[in-house]
């Protein structure tokens, strides 16, 4: 201990001091698999599944908040989004908690995308991005010069993408992806027999039931911090389908004055309070087309952190309009959430629309044909006053004043 001393006395004779350099650790949320830390506002974001939904949404989706999907009219493409979630989160290696009243949460994940990992599964989708550079060939030779130089949204796969993944929705996710990660499961059907112990004042009971199974999740399984020995943090990502309908035993979508008018607005309050506290995220998917009272999806987007709403072009008149036709819907950015901030981080492009093609489901955005003259009747034309119109406020009605579509 004297030879110690003497050493440490020589040390600091010699101008050494005793604060030494923290070995570069890095954050410990940022360490977590399949998140990252904004830029903008710090808070850790995982993606959505869809890399253009992410870029619309400022980044990803923050741990901690909801994202509510507002169904299209026959719930095709709502369905895909929820599966995107779905499918990252067993790529990424996150726990994944499912809950519906319409299948079984078991056969939902059976239908998840294939997931595109390297380039071995990039050379499948050969054939997919030489059909996109040549439709963007054709394009730049159609549209106004002004949209030219306008930044593309990312819409197909590049070896340099490391936040989010690409996925084939051609081909089903291997069942070996799925043993390394935790799957809890929620279905209505087999809970009804289950009194709920969580007494909530004038709720739904389903809606109670399931509160109760996503508080014992977040508890048992640690994600609310409340165990610190934990090997490996990660994150639970909640999906829960078709929220609000009839077979959650809601009336709602059936009735303009229900029994109970916030039965699902107290869901959604306690829902964000466990989601606050605790390291996960929930993708919703609501039948807002059948709500009876709008002034309920208006209480539903308030307690939501993200609202985009899709609407598919199928049995309307768009379906077979030349102004649309290389889209099948549109896309409404309804809310984007203020994360450490007093306004949200809105994408430069309003106007946005989705496809879908063979292998990938896409955002891109909305292109229309500069010269009507030849190509549409009048009353075409006077569609588009009226679609430039819906664009300028659905999409982008978080934007500073409301830009119509010039031509």
């Amino acid at each position: 201990m004297a030879a110690a001393a003497a050493g440490g006395g020589a040390a600091r004779g010699c101008g050494a001091t005793s604060f030494q350099r923290k070995a570069a650790g890095g954050s410990r949320l940022a360490a977590i698999a399949g998140t990252r830390p904004s830029v903008r506002h710090g808070q850790l974001l995982l993606s959505s599944g869809l890399p253009s939904l992410d870029c619309v949404l400022g980044g990803g989706i923050a741990v901690g908040t909801l994202l509510l999907i507002e169904e299209d009219t026959y719930g095709l493409y709502s369905n895909l989004l929820f599966k995107y979630f779905l499918a990252e989160g067993v790529v990424c290696g996150h726990d994944l908690f499912v809950a519906s009243a319409k299948e079984h949460p078991d056969n939902i994940l059976k239908e998840l995308p294939a997931p595109l990992l390297d380039d071995t599964y990039r050379n499948e989708l050969g054939e997919e991005g030489t059909a996109v550079k040549s439709e963007d060939f054709q394009d730049s030779m159609k549209i106004a010069w002004r949209y030219q130089n306008l930044p593309k949204m990312e819409a197909s796969p590049t070896s340099s993408t490391k936040f989010g993944h690409y996925y084939d929705i051609s081909k089903r996710m291997s069942p070996e992806l799925f043993q390394s990660i935790k799957r809890h499961s929620f279905y209505l059907h087999e809970e009804s027999s289950l009194e709920p112990k969580m007494k909530a004042c004038n709720m739904n009971s389903a809606y109670a039931r399931l509160l109760q199974s996503i508080q014992r999740i977040i508890y048992q399984e640690g994600f609310d911090g409340s165990d610190p020995q934990k090997k490996q943090k990660t994150i639970l990502r909640i999906g829960i389908q078709s929220l609000g309908s009839l077979l959650w035993g809601d009336d709602i979508c059936s009735s303009d004055t229900p029994e109970d008018i916030h039965s699902l607005t107290k869901f959604l309050y306690v829902l964000r309070g466990l989601l606050r506290k605790s390291l996960s995220a929930c993708i919703i998917t609501v039948p807002a087309h059948l709500i009876q009272n709008k002034a309920i999806m208006e209480r539903v987007t308030n307690l939501s952190d993200m609202v985009v709403g899709l609407e598919s072009f199928i049995g309307s008149e768009r379906e077979t309009n030349p102004l649309y036709k290389d889209y099948h819907g549109l896309v409404h950015v309804h809310q984007i959430p203020r994360l450490n901030s007093l306004i949200c981080d809105v994408s430069d492009t309003k106007d946005l629309a989705f496809r879908l093609k063979r292998k990938l489901f896409t955002i891109e955005r909305l292109h229309l044909p500069p010269d009507l003259s030849d190509t549409v009747s009048r009353a075409s034309k006077q569609e588009l006053a009226g679609s430039a119109k819906l664009l300028s406020s659905g999409c982008g009605a978080m934007a500073i004043g409301k830009r119509h579509l010039d031509f």
